[in-house]
């Protein structure tokens, strides 16, 4: 295996390979004991990784405690991204937790949780539009860059219009976004403005909830505490987040028109690849229930890029087939 690239995030580098740890939270994926989540993370950064995003609300807080104890056992540097904004603790509840105060707690109760002194990066957890439209989030953010409980601030999107909106504050460091060969018109909506003013981008669900594997068939089943079964059509959150908002036996059946353009074997390395192909892109973050997974994600940084003809083939069957069947929010 070859050495772990890295790319350039604000005055940092971090790995063009993340780890994403919603499945640590052992709630929305099925169960991940302390022995597995600490072979996980130990395979990552043994292999060069240094880049880890979770959020206060990955089982209320278990994958941000897990993530703690093994930093206090590792020799390895690791930059943390952590996210908030969708608890429902707050008094009034979710969403009307966006005060200076709340905010604070929740990063305070993100830096108990990690072990750590200053976040590298907090991000806002796909809040309400409205919110990012009014703005005071970023100068609560701001505020607690500037006591220096936070490295960087970004925020994780599910919209073009959220995108736009997060980019017109030229001092996010980041924005996390879907995007993958299920959802790759975001592309030309804003990576060259993002690219320009310095923004890293943040690309999350790389493989579609799993659908990208090419390891699932229609007659795939899902534990019931699992999103894939009880989000499928966004019955508990935005779709888009589950299977990218396509519906799972459509999502079959293109994942079988995607595998006959790239070819069956490797078909998530093959997706990961593309994603690391938009040099916009500044990380990818796959998560892994399995050190192999691990494995597997950083590998596929290494195999060859895709060819122009795949890539124009890929954006063709996207536009006619893939686009107009896409749900939630976009």
């Amino acid at each position: 295996m070859k050495d772990m690239q890295y790319r350039k995030f604000q005055s940092d580098y971090i790995a063009e390979v993340g780890l994403g740890t919603w499945q640590l939270g052992s709630a929305d994926w099925g169960i991940i004991d302390e022995a597995k989540a600490f072979e996980i993370l130990d395979t990552y950064v043994s292999l060069g990784g240094n880049f880890v995003d979770t959020a206060d609300v990955y089982g209320s807080g278990t994958s941000e405690r897990l993530i703690g104890k093994f930093l206090k056992q590792t020799e390895h540097q690791l930059h943390i991204a952590t996210k908030l904004g969708r608890r429902h603790d707050e008094p009034n509840g979710w969403p009307q937790n966006f005060t200076y105060d709340a905010i604070r707690r929740h990063v305070e109760d993100s830096l108990l949780h990690l072990g750590l002194d200053q976040l590298f990066l907090e991000q806002l957890h796909c809040i309400p539009t409205e919110e990012l439209r009014r703005g005071e989030v970023f100068d609560h953010l701001r505020r607690l860059q500037e006591e220096g409980l936070i490295k960087y601030f970004g925020v994780s999107v599910e919209t073009i219009e959220e995108a736009h909106i997060c980019l017109a504050h030229t001092d996010i460091a980041s924005l996390q976004i879907i995007f993958n060969l299920l959802r790759q018109h975001l592309a030309e909506s804003f990576f060259n403005q993002a690219n320009e003013q310095g923004t890293a981008l943040i690309a999350r669900v790389p493989l579609a909830s799993g659908l990208l594997s090419g390891k699932f068939t229609n007659e795939t089943k899902f534990a019931d505490k699992d999103h894939r079964f009880f989000n499928a059509n966004g019955d508990a959150f935005n779709v888009g987040e589950t299977f990218s908002g396509i519906a799972f036996e459509e999502g079959i059946a293109l994942v079988d028109e995607i595998k006959a353009i790239v070819g069956v074997e490797k078909l998530a390395q093959q997706s990961i690849r593309w994603i690391l192909q938009h040099e916009a892109i500044t990380t990818v973050i796959p998560g892994a229930s399995s050190p192999n997974q691990v494995r597997s994600n950083i590998e596929a940084a290494e195999i060859p890029p895709l060819s122009l003809d795949t890539l124009t083939r890929l954006r063709d069957l996207y536009d006619s087939k893939i686009k107009s069947r896409i749900r939630g929010k976009v």
